[in-house]
């Protein structure tokens, strides 16, 4: 019987990180649906946008959904649920969850729709993506972060694989 690694023992390697691709996402207002046990419950309509890197580019299919409940302790909880129609037309359901965070007035400044820089504030998903086209079902097999910036009305996401 093997004995079990060492608590102080070094780990391994880190995985690496390999871009994916980016994405500008259209987005609607803001609609709060009001108090919830966790937090203001609210949602934010995915209206379209495109989607451009070395290993996929399409659109974003519009009628996705980003559902948020904001905090009391003032982080973002996000959960987005839209559709990614590659070049050759194969549909990507893509699941985008999350956290977006960062000091009082740069939240504030964010909630007015001012242009606020990315560094300012902590904005990162973890994304799954799940298809039934064969030439792309690699995607089903993958973990996928992103870093976010939120505009006024359009959200940035640069997407990286997960080695």
């Amino acid at each position: 019987m093997t004995a079990p690694p060492r608590l102080d023992a070094s780990f391994s390697p880190p995985p690496g990180l390999h871009p994916f691709t980016r994405i500008h996402c259209e987005v609607g207002a803001v609609h709060s649906l009001g108090a919830a046990p966790l937090g203001e419950r609210r949602y934010v309509p995915l209206q379209g946008g495109r989607v451009l890197g070395p290993e996929l580019n399409g659109r974003i299919v519009d009628g996705g959904v980003d559902w948020q409940i904001a905090r009391a302790d003032g982080v973002l909880e996000i959960d987005a649920h839209y559709v990614i129609e590659a070049e050759d037309g194969a549909r990507i359901e893509v699941r985008s969850q999350g956290l977006r965070c960062g000091p009082p007035e740069v939240m504030d400044r964010l909630a007015r729709g001012e242009d606020v820089p990315a560094d300012a504030y902590y904005f990162r998903t973890a994304v799954r993506l799940t298809t039934g086209a064969p030439a792309w079902a690699h995607l089903n097999r993958l973990l996928v972060l992103a870093s976010g910036r939120r505009q006024a009305r359009s959200v940035w996401l640069e997407l990286w694989r997960v080695g």
